[in-house]
């Protein structure tokens, strides 16, 4: 048993400095101001703030090679250790619109890997099933329509690894989407040029999420609300954000947070450089573009988007910590092991200081 003490943490809306937390093999076993049994190894937190650690639903690489550039349990084994030490402890890892044949290796792979994974959830299938009108990044060779049969061999060979699609719903069929949600696969919709009434035909179908809000999808006009006012007035539907500055200003994540609040989360989007296959990432300044100049990925961790919705959003650091923790565990369905601090819960937490700056990761208390 481990006791982490001397901690700042958010119970029930109130910041608690007073409580301490018993970790038991590897779950939150106790939070509370009582005293310490005897022979319970101590960890002085220093009054940092100790949190969930964060989920990141929508990334493309860090550490190293681009997943798709290079699809195999190796470089999904490189993605864990290197976003665990960012204080990222579960991710699905994304693969943009691309070949069929990259799609079945980026699978391979996650079979490969899945037995002995920390904090890789699976995969995210951006496209290929997009709209080629808001394709932004993506090669637009490889958009197009799903078909039930094709849908049916990639579900079927993903053997559950496919946890998530971003989806241009209005371009696909009924019977492609009643199978993709029979088959528990999380629908985001993204890439696309959905209206108002088709955006929230499309939520109100079983679509749960948004995939980057603002981007890739048209923008608010006073008389065309289009997907965006379609997720803000929604009652459940949820939506991604990037919060870095350069694909969202941030001005828009402040108002986005207000109108959503706890429906909306944070991803990375992030991709690491790349100089082979069709999405070359190349650094210019603090983002990534294609070789045309075109706006890609991002270069900030989760870490980094909690800091700048503190700091440039005004956005409380509790509600920071849920978009990046509660939220998409939620999303997923995993409120009852990750992304809270709750007795029962994994104990995979972070410290950070008071420039949130972070200070230790616990993977399970250790």
């Amino acid at each position: 048993m481990i006791a982490i003490t001397n901690c700042k943490l958010f119970k029930d809306g109130l910041l608690l400095t007073d409580q301490h937390v018993l970790i038991e093999n590897g779950k939150i076993a106790k939070i509370s101001d009582e005293a310490i049994p005897s022979g319970v190894e101590r960890i002085d937190a220093g009054g940092d703030q100790l949190c969930p650690s964060f989920i990141d639903l929508q990334i493309y690489g860090s550490g190293g090679p681009l997943f798709s550039a290079y699809p195999t349990a190796e470089t999904l084994k490189q993605m864990d250790a290197d976003l665990i030490g960012k204080g990222t402890t579960g991710f699905l890892a994304c693969v943009a619109t691309n070949s069929m044949e990259i799609v079945y290796q980026s699978m391979d792979a996650a079979k490969a890997y899945r037995p002995e994974a920390k904090g890789f959830l699976g995969l995210h299938l951006e496209g290929p099933y997009l709209n080629p009108k808001r394709r932004g990044a993506h090669v637009e060779a490889f958009i197009h329509k799903a078909s039930l049969d094709e849908v049916k061999r990639l579900l079927d060979y993903a053997d559950g690894t496919v946890k998530m699609m971003t989806l241009a719903a209005e371009l696909q069929d009924d019977a492609v989407i009643s199978y993709l949600l029979e088959h528990d696969v999380l629908l985001s919709l993204g890439h696309s040029d959905a209206s108002f009434a088709e955006a929230t035909a499309a939520y109100n179908n079983g679509f749960k999420t948004t995939t980057h809000l603002f981007n890739a999808m048209p923008s608010i006009h006073h008389r065309a609300p289009n997907l965006p006012v379609a997720v803000f007035n929604h009652p459940s539907a949820m939506a991604s954000i990037i919060a870095d500055g350069n694909h969202v200003d941030f001005e828009m994540v402040k108002m986005s947070h207000k109108l959503m609040s706890d429906r909306l989360f944070l991803i990375t989007d992030a991709v690491t450089e790349c100089h082979i296959g069709p999405y070359q990432h190349q650094l210019s300044g603090e983002k990534f573009i294609t070789a045309d100049g075109t706006l890609s990925g991002s270069n900030i961790t989760l870490l980094q988007a909690v800091q700048n919705c503190v700091k440039h959003c005004g956005i409380a650091l509790n509600d920071a910590i849920n978009m990046a923790a509660a939220q998409p565990a939620k999303l997923m369905g995993l409120s009852d092991k990750v992304g809270n601090l709750k007795v029962g819960s994994n104990a995979d937490l972070l410290l950070l200081d008071a420039e949130l700056q972070l200070r230790k990761v616990f993977v399970g208390g250790l």
